[in-house]
């Protein structure tokens, strides 16, 4: 009796002794300190280890428990979180709570479609008051390419985000996008290379047309120019780095002797030329089936494809037929919106005549010139009466003689 007693009170001593190291292990734990990191940042997975993870890059002090702890209580979901380690007496509470302390404070940020990572960081550093050097400084550390890294859409950040937890962001939403993408239209994930090309055929496809519609007949056409060993010469090129936004002049083609200029040289250009959007990879991925090797562009701002030379040199005069008409009606337009300055200025003139000393009648000439002396165009005033002797000339200067 007395030994099974004892082995009774054995086995309760253990299990009070395994319960009480436990306590102090749980407890213990409990109070390390979690240690502040950033108190802005993005979760981008639900995965506990990944979550762990982050918390750690972010300069949380974390030790092996805790993505079991995190597993056992209440996961957070992805999005912007702001948390505050001191408010909470403890790891478990502050993994407990964690869930809760999604950002309030929230912003829309664009990534315009064709804009260059220079544009794009000077629009953040100015919308979020960041610091234009460290987006810089952060970018340069994520990128793969010289430019088209981050996509164009509309994301949704969180204002208190610092410079590196913001361009972390636009880089991760992209990579995820793109990462899809490759997914639903390529057989196998391409090689750095092999994206580099599309996304340089993206970046020119982009640049010549913001068209849904046309994005894929112009990847056909580049596609068709370059298995025919045919230069690209397209103005779209030229728009690379600071010329991104500048009209193309034949004197820029004729000058401009680098890489881009695919008017001299064969071959895409040496590097993607902006941001594109996911129907322009689309596009530069899955062409049009046409044998297209030329596009002009229409009065309609669509753009005219064919195959044949003879048919594209048509198209190109009826545009410029065009653009001579439209030039004839500004003019035209711009002459009777004159007419009606001068005859507005000739009336306040007589006007102004009628109102002499004692309200007389004076009689006068008033001359508005142009350059040309034969210009001139006279008024006879005389008492309330203005006859006109010619009209439809801009007025540079007035000279009155009243007699």
């Amino acid at each position: 009796m007395k030994q099974l007693i004892a082995k009774k009170y054995k086995r309760f001593v253990i299990y009070v002794e395994i319960f009480l190291v436990l306590t102090s292990i749980v407890l213990v734990y409990n109070f390390i300190p979690i240690n502040g990191g950033k108190t802005t940042f993005y979760l981008s997975t639900t995965e506990p280890q990944k979550i762990i993870a982050k918390l750690k890059e972010e300069g949380y002090a974390i030790t092996p428990i805790d993505k079991y702890v995190l597993q056992l209580i209440h996961t957070p979901e992805k999005g912007w979180y702001t948390l505050d380690p001191d408010a909470y007496y403890g790891r478990f509470l502050f993994f407990e709570h964690m869930y809760k302390h999604k950002s309030r404070r929230l912003m829309d940020v664009v990534v315009f479609a064709g804009e260059t990572k220079e544009e794009l960081l000077h629009r953040l550093g100015n919308d979020m008051k960041l610091n234009k050097e460290k987006l810089h400084t952060r970018y340069l550390s994520k990128a793969k390419y010289e430019e088209g890294d981050i996509l164009a859409g509309r994301y949704t950040v969180a204002r208190e985000a610092d410079e590196n937890e913001t361009i972390d962001y636009l880089f991760d939403q992209s990579t995820e996008k793109i990462a899809a993408l490759q997914k639903e239209l390529l057989r196998h994930e391409p090689t750095p290379q092999a994206w580099g090309k599309i996304l340089k055929t993206a970046s020119v496809i982009q640049k010549e047309s913001n068209s849904v519609k046309e994005m894929p007949l112009i990847s056909a056409v580049i596609h068709n120019r370059l298995r025919k060993k045919m230069r690209l010469q397209m103005d779209a090129t030229l728009n690379y780095g600071p010329y991104s936004h500048t009209v193309v002049t034949p004197e820029r083609i004729k000058e401009d002797q680098s890489l881009y200029n695919t008017y001299k040289h064969r071959g895409l250009p040496p590097a993607p030329l902006s941001t594109v959007t996911l129907e322009a990879l689309k596009a530069a991925i899955k062409p049009a089936k046409e044998n297209y090797l030329f596009f002009m562009l229409t009065p309609t701002g669509e753009h005219n494809f064919t195959a044949s030379y003879k048919a594209h040199l048509s198209n190109i005069r009826k545009f410029r037929a065009y653009q001579k008409e439209q030039l004839k009606k500004k003019e035209r337009e711009a002459a009777k919106e004159a007419e009606k300055r001068n005859s507005k200025a000739l009336i306040a003139i007589a006007s102004g005549d009628k109102k002499t000393k004692n309200n007389k009648g004076v009689s006068g000439t008033v001359s508005l010139f142009r350059t040309n002396p034969s210009l001139m165009k006279k008024i006879k005033i005389d008492g309330s009466k203005v006859s006109y002797v010619r009209s439809g000339l801009v007025p540079l200067q007035e000279h009155r003689s009243c007699k």
